[in-house]
C-alpha cells in the first residue's frame, strides 16, 4: 500500500512538473534564467486639430518588449493641417502648418495575454514645426526660417489593444500632446497642444 501511494505521488508530481514546463504563463522570479523578450515595429494613423483645422498624422515606432508587460523603443509622428488650396481671397497663396516630432517611448502593457487589453505608452522627445507658405503650384514653395521653430514634447497615450494573431496587434489610441511654447509669427504658442485619436498596427513578437 505504501509503495502504491508513493508511485501515485511520484506520478502526480511528474505530471505537475511537466505541465509547468509547458505552461507559457509560468511565474517568473527575480533570479530566473529565462525571460520572454521580443520586439515589434508599428505604423500609426491619427487625427488631430492644429490651429482650428483638421490635421492628419502618420507615424512609426520600433520597440523592445520585455517580459510581455513593458516595451522600450523609439518612434515619431509627422503632421500637416488642413490647407485650403482654392482660397480665392489670398491671391493664390495659402498657409499651412507642417512638421513632426519623435523620441523615446516607454510603454507599460496591462494584461497582455488577454485578447483585449490596455497599454499606456508615453513619448518623450522633440520636434519641429514650420508655417508653410506656397501657391497652388508646389514649385513656388517659399521657405522662411523665421516661420519655423523647435520644441520639446511629452505625449502620454492610452491604447486599447486587440491581439489579432500571435504576431499582429491592432490598437485604438487616444493621446495628448504637451509641448513647450511655439514661437512663430501669428501663431499661438500652444498651437500644438491637444488630443489626437487614431489607429496603430503592431507587427512582431509580443
Amino acid at each position: 500500500m505504501k509503495k502504491l501511494s508513493l508511485l501515485i505521488f511520484l506520478g502526480l508530481a511528474f505530471l505537475l512538473a511537466t505541465a509547468q514546463d509547458n505552461d507559457d504563463t509560468e511565474i517568473q522570479t527575480l533570479f530566473t534564467k529565462s525571460r520572454s523578450n521580443g520586439g515589434y515595429g508599428a505604423v500609426s494613423f491619427s487625427y488631430t486639430q492644429i490651429d482650428g483645422k483638421d490635421a492628419f498624422m502618420m507615424g512609426g515606432r520600433g520597440a523592445w518588449v520585455i517580459g510581455h508587460s513593458f516595451a522600450l523603443g523609439f518612434g515619431g509622428n509627422g503632421f500637416i493641417n488642413d490647407v485650403n488650396y482654392q482660397n480665392p481671397h489670398d491671391m493664390g497663396i495659402n498657409n499651412g502648418l507642417a512638421g513632426g516630432y519623435g523620441g523615446l517611448y516607454l510603454e507599460p502593457i496591462v494584461a497582455p495575454r488577454f485578447p483585449v487589453h490596455l497599454s499606456f505608452p508615453i513619448l518623450i522627445g522633440a520636434g519641429g514645426i514650420t508655417n508653410v507658405i506656397y501657391s497652388q503650384v508646389w514649385e513656388d514653395y517659399v521657405y522662411d526660417e523665421t516661420l519655423t521653430d523647435t520644441y520639446f514634447v511629452i505625449e502620454p497615450t492610452a491604447e486599447l489593444e486587440f491581439n489579432m494573431t500571435r504576431n499582429i496587434r491592432m490598437a485604438l489610441t487616444c493621446g495628448y500632446r504637451f509641448t513647450t511654447d511655439i514661437i512663430i509669427k501669428n501663431v499661438s504658442p500652444d498651437i500644438l497642444r491637444g488630443f489626437n485619436y487614431g489607429l496603430i498596427m503592431k507587427f512582431g513578437k509580443f
